[in-house]
């Protein structure tokens, strides 16, 4: 719990100051005095003033942030400063620094998603496993041990390529031309149809549940304990297994279920050691769990996944563009699925809050840095998409009302606005209602 409100806490400070600072620095350039620098609401915890006159303050609700400028709406300027009022700027310079919050949090988003091609970041390989009954896959003739190497004649080289792609296709309901080298190694084509897939339910593993998922990773001894059935029976840490009983190829699940089922009987091992295949037989010790009636077998050798991993790094160069390129498509991603939810094409279920985002922060934490800079790029990426939407108390809804005024002439009246504001405040608070549902539904199921 400690590690999710931290994780959640730190990637909402990063988003927030890095939004308001884009605000900050082109008012800063476009000659606009600016009053206060905020992160978070409420009473004021601490606070500096430096030699501008701007006032630093972290605030004690952290739920965001804001900067206070000069504004002649706001209270009476001195007519020494009317110059350096927000409303006493061309709309041209408006736009810019609304515009700047949203858009500086995008280019974090690019930088991130950058960071991590420049780093590396290892992947799966797209290797599929056998998909369910009745499912878009199944239908298409896919196996388990088909490997994807390219879609609609793009070439894949992991399974985050794939995914996304094949994610992309699913949610617009298209079919997709899968390229695919088979277990025997043949090349084949399977044409993917998404047509029939239901769109009421995004979450989880949506294209799992339509038999897109990685094949089970195959067993590996990663360590063995000193005086157990496997190190009597000479097992040893990097052995690869092949076979268990009269099963040939078991995933890692399947062979630890079937050594629970030979409690004090002989069970023959097809390993590989370093490329040479030999069987060893192992008699698993009876032990029974906590809370169980019945004995299992256990062999005290720890299991791991032998999963092929592909490692993505690039260029400097290449980085950013791949960055960009993925920002761009996140956030048309983004901008579709709001489509699909006010059409009614995508339930609203799919709309996450606070709660679930504190939950994946917490998660990505734990899997690692890599993981976490992929969801600050996420986020990032949909708090700038948000905040460009043309709803009234929103940088997008102020963006509405300086195209109103470049084509009116003259800034809306002031009713106008005011109704804007109230309405724009409704839609927000129905919108975070539903996404706090969602939330605690998720929580409660």
């Amino acid at each position: 719990m400690l590690l999710t409100l931290a994780a959640f806490a730190l990637a909402l400070g990063i988003l927030v100051v890095i939004h308001e600072m884009g605000h900050y620095l082109v008012a800063r350039a476009c000659g606009v005095r600016i009053l206060r620098f905020s992160v978070g609401f409420g009473k004021v915890l601490f606070r500096r003033t430096d030699r501008r006159g701007t006032e630093w303050a972290l605030s004690a609700i952290p739920l965001g942030g804001y900067v206070k400028m000069l504004d002649e709406r706001e209270g009476d300027v001195p007519a020494s400063q009317r110059h350096e009022a927000f409303n006493a700027k061309p709309v041209s310079n408006r736009i810019a620094i609304v515009a700047a919050g949203p858009i500086f949090n995008l280019v974090l988003a690019a930088l991130l998603y950058a960071s991590l091609n420049m780093i590396g970041i290892k992947e799966p390989a797209p290797i599929l496993g056998a998909p369910p009954a009745n499912s878009a896959a199944a239908a298409a003739g896919i196996s388990a041990g088909d490997r994807i190497t390219a879609i609609d004649g793009s070439l894949v080289a992991s399974w985050g390529d794939a995914r996304w792609v094949l994610l992309k296709r699913l949610t617009d309901k298209e079919a997709a031309e899968i390229t695919v080298k088979t277990a025997s190694g043949a090349e084949a084509v399977r044409m993917l149809d998404f047509g029939r897939v239901a769109l009421d339910d995004m979450e989880g593993d949506v294209l799992g549940r339509e038999g897109l998922a990685l094949a089970s990773p195959r067993p590996i001894i990663r360590a063995v304990v000193d005086g157990s059935a496997a190190a009597d029976a000479g097992l040893l840490a990097g052995d690869r297994v092949v076979g268990v009983a009269d099963k040939r190829d078991p995933s890692a699940t399947e062979f630890i279920q079937t050594i629970q089922q030979y409690p004090g009987r002989t069970l023959p091992i097809a390993i590989v050691r370093d490329g040479v295949p030999m069987t060893v037989n192992v008699m698993p010790r009876a032990e029974t769990p906590a809370g169980a009636s019945v004995p299992v077998g256990r062999v005290g050798a720890q299991i791991g996944g032998d999963v092929e991993l592909i490692t993505m790094r690039y260029g400097p160069i290449d980085s950013l563009v791949m960055g960009a390129q993925k920002t761009a498509e996140v956030s048309w991603f983004s901008l579709r699925m709001l489509g699909k939810m006010l059409t009614g094409n995508v339930s609203l279920r799919n709309l996450s809050g606070p709660v679930t985002i504190a939950d994946y922060a917490g998660q990505t934490a734990r899997i690692g840095l890599e993981a976490y800079i992929a969801f600050l790029a996420l986020v990032s990426v949909s708090l700038g998409v948000l905040n460009l939407l043309p709803i009234p108390m929103l940088d997008g809804g102020h963006l509405l009302y300086y195209l109103v005024e470049i084509v009116k002439g003259s800034p809306p009246p002031e009713r106008w606005m005011e109704i804007g504001q109230r309405a724009g405040l409704s839609i927000l608070m129905v919108l975070m209602a539903v996404a706090l549902f969602n939330d605690f539904s998720r929580l409660l199921t």
